[in-house]
């Protein structure tokens, strides 16, 4: 059993003496079990749940919510947001009065035992190359100021300096390290309107937490930093589709271009896309540019959760599915990149669908993500609930056993081309 941790106003933290840790899956509350839980890992950030009041469960099996100390004082749930490589079992268990949404992180539920926070997560990739401790380092400033410098009409390097800087991303700052993978953003435009998108946010939604970019790229721009990094960098990739920008298949005439121009100079390194791959038109060029990789976002396999969470403009799942049999046919390697949620994810029929989908699709890998979204907020536009969960861990096991060959992680890896 796991103590409640809850937190006062100063942020310090405080473990229950009677009550044990709730946890949340989907819009049921439950209990953190030992097999869904593990020592809270390094690099992890205990976070406060704004106005969320922590749920606990008594001596007597009820779940009870927790407005104030013993001194009367008031109380915040806590959550955990995980590192690169791990991968979320469970939500925390809270409520909130304000129906504003809360900030877009991937809250994880934490509790306390024997003197040790342990969190709802499992590993599932080696984090070694996403360890914070090899990033945001004190010679950064000065590489990106010299990058810049060098490159001093080059728009995506300027992005790119705010982007590593600002927003310490790493595929950014990769760029800059002359490392693994490295992101080069191309559109501002995008065909989907997702419910967690981290770069552009409806006014009565929550604020994105980086500005997208605001111009086109020329392909002598994306060129110009592409070809250095896929040469000098290890275990090089180029990945089109960050954050930072909407949906880079539109962007598939200056994309594959510098696709072209790139490998007449080199065949090093693996270029890749992470993409809806809602426009099958721009799929199929970068596809006969010879992209290598694709890395295709998804929430579920299921045509109705898909279309609520996605909000596509001018593509259908159908043509997700299109997409990624004309890159397979190509021998593009394909990714999932599955934005995971307890209660929805681990559910028969989405486990189900997924697996009969992997198989027809001829999936080869699976990116485990941890959606980050207000789960009050997604449960209020996806439907959860009536049924039981299998558990993510199971889920894990599941498309293992059903997909032999199947690799699961939690991001790229170079492609053998």
């Amino acid at each position: 059993m796991f103590q409640l941790l809850y937190a006062d106003s100063k942020g310090r933290m405080y473990e229950h003496p009677e009550l044990s840790a709730g946890a949340r899956t989907g819009n049921l509350f439950t209990e953190m079990r030992e097999e869904e839980t593990i020592p809270l890992p390094e690099g992890a950030t205990l976070v406060l749940i704004p106005g969320g009041l922590p749920v606990g469960i008594g001596r007597n099996g009820k779940f009870t919510v927790l407005s104030a100390d013993e001194r009367g004082k008031p109380v915040f749930a806590v959550g955990a947001l995980l590192p690169q490589g791990y991968t979320r079992t469970l939500l925390p268990a809270f409520r909130r009065k304000d129906r504003k949404p809360l900030p877009l992180f991937g809250y994880a539920a934490v509790g306390w035992r024997d003197g040790a926070v342990y969190v709802a997560a499992g590993q599932t990739d080696d984090p070694r190359k996403w360890n914070p401790v090899y990033y945001s380092t004190p010679e950064l400033p000065k590489l990106v100021d010299e990058c810049v410098k060098r490159h001093s009409k080059n728009r995506i390097i300027r992005q790119l300096a705010k982007c590593a800087l600002e927003y310490q991303c790493f595929t950014a700052q990769n760029i800059f390290y002359k490392r693994w993978e490295g992101g080069i953003p191309v559109s501002p435009a995008c065909n989907a309107r997702c419910l967690g998108c981290i770069s552009r946010q409806p006014a009565e939604c929550c604020p994105s937490p980086q500005d997208r970019i605001g111009f086109n790229p020329s392909v002598e721009e994306i060129e110009e930093i592409a070809t250095p990094h896929l040469t000098g960098a290890e275990d090089a990739i180029i990945s089109f589709g960050q954050g930072c920008e909407g949906e880079p298949s539109l962007a598939a005439g200056s994309v594959s271009e510098a696709i072209t121009r790139i490998r007449r100079k080199t065949e090093a390194g693996t270029i890749n896309m992470n993409t809806n791959a809602g426009y099958t038109g721009g799929i199929k060029t970068v596809c006969r540019a010879g992209i290598d990789s694709l890395r295709v976002s998804t929430v579920s396999a299921r045509e109705s959760t898909y279309m609520n969470y996605y909000r596509p403009r001018g593509y259908r799942w159908e043509d997700v599915c299109s997409s990624i049999a004309l890159a397979r046919r190509q021998n593009v390697y394909v990714s999932l990149n599955l934005l995971a949620f307890p209660g929805l994810t681990d559910t028969p029929d989405e486990v189900g669908a997924m697996v009969r989908f992997i198989q027809e699709y001829d999936i080869n890998m699976v990116q485990m993500r941890n959606l980050n979204i207000d789960p009050d907020y997604l449960a209020s536009r996806i439907p959860m609930g009536g049924q039981d969960v299998l558990g993510i861990n199971r889920f894990i096991e599941i498309l293992r056993e059903e997909i032999p060959g199947l690799a699961i992680g939690n991001y790229s890896r170079p492609v053998a081309t």
